[in-house]
């Protein structure tokens, strides 16, 4: 019988390798060329979700948002992105993997959840932040199918509440033909046609 907290955690696992990946492509000469997130080039976005991957390590052990304070502020990219997004990604997933992690509550800023709330929250980070760095740095947007409809399923029932508190942009009306990632990122109100001005 399949377990939908294995199967989680593959997902997170899966998305996380999906930024990393995208990070270590990004050249010197592109950190500060505008993404889809309007007001944040690269290093920007890169040092957004890199933060919001250093906040999952305490959480997922039981801190609250009061006990991690502001140890993460700032620049966490350092002289290497690439690596510490893999060390980031690497301390939550080893984290995650420990028996019984998947069973834990997380403190979040809006109250106590499940942990497998937080975990879909952030494969939703990394996929569309994921999307939006590959179009600002010109790479392959294509991005594991399981992931994306493992996202968009979970997204489904969270979005009216996501757009309701200002979090995201309007919806994207996209035509019958839009693929499963173009749909999504269009959810999260990002428009797949954009692309970094000429």
């Amino acid at each position: 019988m399949n377990n939908p907290l294995m199967e989680l955690l593959a997902i997170y696992r899966r998305s996380l390798a999906e930024f990393t990946g995208r990070v270590s492509q990004v050249r010197d000469d592109q950190w500060k060329a505008p993404t889809p997130c309007e007001d944040w080039d690269v290093r920007t976005l890169v040092n957004h979700v890199v933060y919001e991957d250093r906040w999952a390590l305490p959480l997922f052990q039981g801190a609250t948002i009061a006990e991690v304070g502001d140890r993460f502020e700032g620049d966490v990219l350092g002289a290497d992105p690439a690596g510490n997004a893999r060390e980031a990604a690497d301390e939550a997933v080893r984290e995650l993997a420990t028996p019984g992690a998947l069973d834990r509550t997380v403190h979040l800023s809006f109250g106590d959840a499940p942990i497998s709330e937080y975990v879909n929250q952030l494969v939703a980070e990394h996929i569309v932040h994921g999307w939006d760095l590959a179009t600002a740095i010109g790479a392959d947007t294509r991005t594991d199918a399981d992931v994306v409809r493992a996202c968009a399923q979970w997204f489904a029932s969270q979005e009216e509440a996501y757009r309701e508190s200002g979090m995201i942009a309007p919806r994207v009306d996209l035509g019958s033909g839009a693929g499963e990632l173009e749909r999504l990122v269009a959810a999260f109100g990002r428009d797949p046609a954009w692309h970094p001005p000429s």
